[in-house]
């Protein structure tokens, strides 16, 4: 049977354009995703904000007549906005759980959390980004208060004690995000 070099071609057009369509998908997509704005607050959506009370009850849908599914004891805890509906807000906590809450009770005080993913693990906290000395250990799971991020490193205070510790071992920051003072 002879070699037919144009079904051949078209066959490898075809593959080709097949292969550029799913990389599309999967690096644009997710990008535009990223870059959406909440429709009440014209803030971007996902986003970072943390919980303004000691007493915060998160409800089933956006609405106080949705039951409370669960209730945050402790102000400052850092929470990821991922959806906005009128006044309300659904957030996501270090553990993935979701739940609405109003927006009155977020702060945009950003905080975050070491680690939260490890258990009974400590982290650096530097003197300076990269090369400084360890100025204090910090333990997995604590709430740290977030200064300024370049991308790679964050300065942080926890308990009165300031320093830098890599971003990426931060949660209610976002790799490669940058915040200034």
């Amino acid at each position: 049977m002879p070699y037919n070099t144009s079904i051949f071609m078209s066959c490898l057009r075809s593959i080709l354009l097949a292969i550029l369509v799913l990389i599309a998908g999967v690096v644009i997509v997710p990008a535009l995703a990223q870059q959406s704005v909440g429709a009440s607050s014209k803030l971007p959506v996902p986003r970072f904000v943390s919980l303004r009370s000691d007493m915060v009850k998160v409800h089933r849908g956006p609405s106080k007549d949705h039951p409370v599914v669960w209730t945050f004891t402790r102000a400052g805890l850092p929470v990821e906005i991922t959806a906005e509906f009128d006044n309300w807000r659904r957030i996501r906590d270090a553990d993935g759980s979701e739940g609405w809450v109003s927006q009155g009770l977020l702060s945009r005080r950003r905080t975050g959390l070491v680690a939260p993913w490890e258990k009974a693990k400590t982290f650096d906290l530097m003197t300076r980004p990269g090369a400084g000395e360890v100025k204090a250990r910090v333990e997995s799971g604590v709430l740290v208060s977030l200064k300024t991020c370049d991308g790679v490193w964050c300065r942080i205070t926890v308990n009165d004690v300031d320093g830098f510790m890599k971003q990426e071992t931060l949660w209610g920051v976002y790799p490669n995000d940058k915040l200034a003072e």
